[in-house]
């Protein structure tokens, strides 16, 4: 018979019959462990060294979890363990985890412990997943080998999640979809799938933004995208940073393996964005940014896509060019990059004319969706209020692209370039103001408008552009 437990007191699982041996499940004994602490007013679990093989644990408020330097909490291998996916809801799908938290308030799960799901592909139970909690700390624990999305925030607010660790996750690593308040730091996370992926989904059954999230002092490393807000933009996003951050590529090219991707394609607006002091080693993109009628909400809108800013990017041994693309009716507008250099692993001896560029509006965003790029460092297509200083886009000698291309682009302008090629077909109302080493800048289409290109730059115009332009 177990002691009555006060709010103030800790409470093991060993206390409730947990052998953590990693063999018997101690999920009863766990379970048992939450429930007293929470019905006592609230406390911490704590887990002694040891292996706790167990499977769904329901979090409760007030109750925290803290998991000792050489505790393990074991994921069961067995899927019957824990609550299954409901398809027909979507929101039913964050049960099925290991640890599982729905409407809980004040949970922390935090120490110096190893949450283990010991799966060797993707599919099953997420590690954490929370749905409509609020006042969550996540901190110092490692987690490894998740066969889901490691940590899944649903609908949550006041989130912090600092100094964890994830190794080797099958899908997603950090997820707050509909959330606000959210701050990521000093985590390293290492997945196959999205490293950080902000989402607002239709998941709740109502429409509802992400706002208010901050990362920084992050490495994240994965074969699809470090850092991204979409896919799923049902509803806004906005008031989103990331700060010193280093992202590592290199283990695939899933979805163009972005270093930062920004997409709103469902209807949502995605604004006020500030990304600062970014390294990026082998990733395949440094930069996507998409705005796109994908719909999949039946909003009947394209959405918008503005105010972004974007500074001190560092991109080395990066595979493809960067992309910034809007929709012929519904442009990219106001994105200021300021300090940004890429060098290219390889590069393309070929060129490509822009009539073969197709528009694939409704298509799932992807910034190998174009395929080859006429631009071997930034290609800008549909956009508006473009302003770029201090870029430094070396070429190799056998490439034949521009560094940067502008196709159907207004009210923009290029600062301090250090390239040596630029294409500007079918701008308007834009300048380069500054060059190094004089580059060649090819102007082409017969909507070129009011274009101030100084003596620092070499002009050749095409057979199609207005007369008098120059």
């Amino acid at each position: 018979m177990v002691a009555a437990l006060s709010g103030a007191e800790l409470a093991t699982p060993l206390a409730f019959g947990a052998k953590a041996n990693g063999e018997a499940k101690d999920t009863k004994a766990i379970q048992t462990a939450l429930d007293t602490v929470h019905q006592a007013g609230g406390g911490t679990v704590r887990f002694p060294a040891g292996r706790y093989l167990s499977g769904l644990l329901q979090l409760r408020s007030n109750v925290s979890i803290w998991l000792d330097n050489g505790a393990t909490l074991l994921m069961s291998p067995d899927n019957n363990d824990f609550m299954p996916a409901a398809a027909e809801r979507p929101a039913l799908a964050f049960r099925a985890a290991l640890l599982a938290g729905e409407d809980v308030e004040s949970v922390s799960i935090w120490g110096d412990g190893v949450i283990e799901c010991d799966r060797k592909k993707r599919g099953g139970p997420k590690p954490v997943s929370l749905l409509r909690c609020k006042r969550i700390s996540i901190r110092g624990v490692s987690i490894r080998n998740s066969p889901n999305y490691t940590i899944s925030l649903l609908g949550c607010e006041n989130v912090v999640i600092d100094g964890i660790e994830i190794r080797n996750g099958w899908a997603d690593g950090i997820d707050p979809d509909c959330s606000r308040n959210v701050r990521i730091s000093n985590c390293f996370v290492e997945s196959i799938d999205d490293a950080i992926c902000l989402k607002a989904s239709g998941a709740l059954g109502e429409l509802s933004s992400t706002d208010n999230v901050t990362v920084d002092n992050c490495v994240l490393r994965t074969a699809s995208i470090h850092f991204k807000c979409g896919t799923e933009s049902c509803r806004d996003f906005s008031n989103i940073t990331l700060s010193n951050c280093t992202f590592q590529g290199g283990m695939g090219m899933r979805h163009g393996n972005p270093g930062l991707a920004f997409y709103t394609v469902d209807g949502g607006a995605l604004r006020n964005v500030s990304i600062n002091n970014v390294v990026m080693q082998d990733v395949g993109i440094p930069l996507a940014i998409r705005r796109g009628k994908r719909d999949r909400c039946q909003i009947g809108v394209a959405g918008v896509l503005e105010s972004i800013r974007i500074a001190n990017i560092t991109a080395r041994n990066a595979k493809l060019p960067s992309v910034i693309a809007g929709l012929p009716d519904a442009p990219v507008r106001d994105v200021t990059i300021d300090g940004f250099s890429v060098a290219m692993a390889r590069t393309d001896a070929v060129t490509r004319e822009l009539t073969d560029i197709p528009e694939r509006a409704n298509a799932y965003p992807d910034p190998t969706m174009f395929g080859l790029l006429p631009a071997h460092g930034l290609y800008i297509h549909h956009a508006a209020e473009i302003t770029m200083r201090g870029l430094q886009m070396p070429a190799a000698a056998e490439e034949k692209r521009a560094a940067i291309v502008m196709d159907d682009v207004s009210a923009s302008r290029i600062e301090s370039l250090n390239a040596a090629q630029v294409w500007l077909n079918n701008v308007q109302s834009s300048g380069i103001y500054g060059a190094v080493g004089k580059p060649r800048v090819r102007v082409s289409g017969d909507k070129s408008r009011e274009l101030q290109l100084g003596a620092d730059v070499q002009v050749a115009a095409d057979a199609d552009v207005p007369k008098g332009l120059f």
